[in-house]
């Protein structure tokens, strides 16, 4: 951000701005996404959001004035929910409901070595090239990805028989996603899984900062290690799935959730912080993943709107998060706030053991 703010002469905080648009837009499309996804297929919506996104990238790498990067990352925050999720729902469509939870695991692993491996390797790049770097080697890779991705995916099996567009037939599809009781559990426990643990992420430093520790690198280490914790979740949720109960595996994941959160709350030494964020990714990863499973099993005939719902839920959560800790800060109350925050992930695990089983023959 400080490079781009110097670069394109706008100041810090106005270049922040550029993070809103990208997630902004991103929260609010994921309904017509997987609309879209439903009826004109998953694999092409994911071909072309990933054009869009490669492309708007190799834009701000050349771009000469702020309002043009900015405008470049709101068009790519309006289709980026064309990939993941959609590729959620995918699962969904290729993989059945007793293997599932692997498989998402496993996609789970490439989302999270991405998230934790980007920051790092973004840096090094600024470093060298500058912020320019960033957007032209993210763009060039992308349009390699999208030409493999074209020649790959097109060999997926399609689900049949794929509805026809029209109104009632979109009204219909949401209509089965929410006959589900399921559904209303689902997107509303990862609506508050966003407020209260990723809402947090932006107070790291401040924490760290009340502990004695001002290097913004160390926060990074520390937020990193969340990601960390996710991708051993990933690793191991095939000898998890196969040794407990998947309310168990809930009720596993908001107990360990619900415990870092309280214990980010005490101020301790970076390097004990590093151990209780790797162990908050864990447990959110395990809760998080058992209620996606349940995602994609709301409606086999509309599993992308199901997907985009369930993100679209999360990531408003994640902004609405900051808000609310920051007024704790402000008040003085950021660390019962916290710790209000894990009592509600407890309360979460809880509710989705109890309410979410599967349904039909393949339960």
């Amino acid at each position: 951000m400080p490079q781009i703010a110097g670069d394109l002469q706008v100041d810090v905080k106005t270049a922040a701005l550029l993070s809103t648009a990208f997630t902004l837009p991103y929260a609010l499309t994921q309904p017509v996404l997987g609309t879209i996804a439903d009826f004109f297929g998953r694999t092409r919506l994911m071909n072309m959001s990933l054009l869009v996104v490669s492309i708007a990238a190799l834009v701000c790498a050349f771009a000469t004035s702020f309002s043009l990067v900015f405008g470049m990352r709101v068009a790519a925050g309006l289709v980026a929910g064309g990939v993941f999720p959609v590729a959620m729902a995918l699962v969904g469509d290729l993989v059945p409901i007793q293997q599932r939870q692997v498989m998402i695991g496993r996609l789970l692993a490439v989302g999270l070595t991405g998230n934790v491996l980007g920051a790092a390797i973004a840096g090094v790049i600024a470093d060298l090239f500058g912020w320019r770097g960033i957007f032209a080697v993210f763009g060039s890779f992308g349009l390699v990805i999208t030409v493999a991705a074209f020649y790959v995916l097109r060999s997926f099996p399609v689900p049949k028989p794929r509805p026809k567009f029209n109104l009632p037939a979109v009204k219909e599809s949401y209509r089965s996603i929410f006959a589900d009781p399921r559904a209303k559990v689902c997107f509303s426990s990862v609506f508050f899984e966003g407020i209260f643990i990723h809402g947090i992420f932006p107070y790291v430093a401040i924490l760290l900062l009340a502990g004695g520790e001002a290097r913004a690198s160390i926060a990074g280490l520390v937020i990193a290690a969340f990601g960390v914790g996710g991708v051993i979740y990933s690793l191991s949720v095939p000898a998890l799935v196969a040794r407990f109960a998947e309310p168990r595996l809930m009720l596993i994941g908001g107990a360990l959730g619900a415990a870092a959160l309280s214990l980010a709350a005490m101020h301790f030494p970076w390097y004990a912080q590093v151990a209780v964020f790797a162990l908050f990714g864990f447990g959110f990863y395990l809760l998080h993943g058992c209620i996606q499973v349940h995602v994609t099993d709301l409606s086999p005939t509309a599993r992308g709107a199901a997907a985009s719902v369930h993100s679209s839920s999360f990531f408003i959560g994640q902004a609405t998060g900051p808000v609310l800790y920051g007024f704790g800060y402000s008040h003085g109350v950021l660390e019962l706030q916290m710790v209000v925050g894990a009592a509600v992930i407890v309360v979460i695990a809880l509710v989705c053991a109890r309410y979410l089983r599967h349904r039909g023959p393949s339960a």
